[in-house]
């Protein structure tokens, strides 16, 4: 079983958003690596860009295949998480503790679409 934390939320397509004040930060889940394997890359968007809820804003590529990063919460990039260019493989070792992306939230009630933590675990064991 993958793990799932409290306190988070979660998409459909197994990201994650942590809410820090007016930032999110958002990366994808234990189930999500387990899912993909070996992760041997991940395409980020830059600081400055903007992200919308529902749309793609860059990859994670695998051994065994590749996936799109698909953002739960619109905003701006103020932050990417540099140490997946060279260690892509630190989502394998703590999928939760490596977000890929910081956002600012341009619409928090955004996050009212999410799903907690017991509904995502409902959604992965379907």
């Amino acid at each position: 079983m993958s793990k799932v934390i409290e306190g988070l939320y979660y998409s459909e397509s197994h990201e994650y958003v942590r809410v820090e004040g007016e930032f999110g930060f958002i990366g994808i889940t234990d189930y999500a690596q387990h899912a993909l394997g070996n992760v041997v890359y991940v395409d980020m968007p830059e600081v400055d860009d903007e992200v919308t809820a529902g749309e793609e804003f860059g990859a994670v590529e695998s051994v065994k295949a590749a996936s799109d990063l698909i953002s739960p919460v619109s905003g701006t990039v103020v932050e990417v998480n540099e140490a997946l260019e060279d260690e892509p493989e630190l989502l394998n070792k703590d999928a939760f503790g490596n977000w890929i992306i910081k956002v600012q939230l341009s619409d928090p009630s955004e996050l009212d679409a999410l799903m907690d933590a017991k509904a995502y675990e409902s959604h992965c064991a379907e």
